[in-house]
């Protein structure tokens, strides 16, 4: 587990614990987030009975990873809420040509909850995107949404004068694991 940092850091932010987790082997990328923070601290979008592919869902608390290929502009972006709802898009370039990703059309993901703390875990089949033996480049992300502070922007590292999670040079390499 890697932790994430806000782009912002506050005293307000200091007694949160985000983590992430990521396991490239065999064409499956195996994402997981932990997070703990006061009971009630966030807004989360409302539940539902059947989780769904939904735009927007980085308007609220959302976890996020951004998987690109090195040497390769075009990469993807995973929005996973905690309520059940994701989505999945492919970008040609840096913000370019933002569409949901086809060749995923669903994504069950596991979610743990009690009052303080959250897991979120997922796979992803990438195997028709990128050969199993190639290295990722990928950086995890998150808005944190405070019932009074509003959304905070979380990295396991931010590169850029902004909160931007699509650039580049925040992705970390990530080589292919033996399995």
């Amino acid at each position: 587990m890697q932790p994430l940092q806000p782009f912002e850091p506050s005293p307000e932010l200091q007694s949160i614990q985000l983590n992430g987790e990521a396991l490239w082997q065999a064409g499956m990328l195996s994402l997981r987030y932990t997070l703990a923070c006061p009971d009630d601290w966030l807004r989360l979008p409302p539940a539902t009975a059947a989780p769904a592919r939904r735009h927007n869902l980085w308007q609220s608390t959302c976890f996020e990873a951004f998987i690109g290929r090195p040497g390769d502009p075009a990469y993807r972006e995973l929005n996973l809420a905690p309520n059940g709802n994701w989505n999945l898009y492919a970008l040609t370039g840096y913000r370019e040509n933002l569409k949901e990703w086809p060749e995923i059309r669903e994504l069950p993901y596991s979610l743990r909850r009690s009052s303080q703390h959250l897991e979120l875990a997922c796979q992803l089949d990438l195997r028709d995107w990128i050969a199993a033996d190639q290295p990722l480049e990928l950086s995890l992300t998150a808005v944190l949404d405070h019932r009074d502070l509003g959304c905070s922007y979380w990295a396991w590292q931010h590169r850029g004068e902004q909160a931007d999670f699509h650039l580049r040079q925040s992705f970390q390499r990530l080589e292919a694991s033996g399995g």
